[in-house]
């Protein structure tokens, strides 16, 4: 669930430094920062060697790698993912990040709002 002040129903802007800060205090990985019904957006931090430990989601959702480099499994494909890379993986696919090699952070949007399936 979003931060008091930090999702909105009409506009928004963000810069990545400020949620990336949020998010480190947050001790979570994930931080989620926009939610309206139909999209929720946040920020995903995976660090070198670590662990995504996400299981399907019953929402489509995007992914965009701001920086960082490693491997994206979804469903049959395997691909390698750095700044730059933008994936989308359909609800009810298994997906997970793995071998990865430079502290991954990543923008991740969900259609509906994350959760409201």
């Amino acid at each position: 669930m979003a931060d008091e002040g930090w999702s909105t129903e009409e506009v928004g802007a963000w810069e990545l430094a400020d949620v990336v800060a949020r998010g480190a205090e947050s001790g979570r990985p994930y931080l989620e920062f926009l939610r309206v019904p139909d999209l929720s957006v946040g920020l995903y931090v995976l660090e070198a060697g670590g662990v995504d430990g996400q299981s399907p989601h019953t929402e489509d959702e995007a992914y965009i790698v701001m920086s960082g480099h490693g491997r994206l499994r979804m469903g049959p494909q395997d691909v390698a993912v750095g700044p730059g890379t933008t994936a989308f993986v359909a609800a009810g696919v298994e997906h997970r990040f793995h071998d990865i090699t430079e502290r991954l952070v990543i923008l991740v949007a969900f259609g509906p709002a994350e959760g409201s399936r």
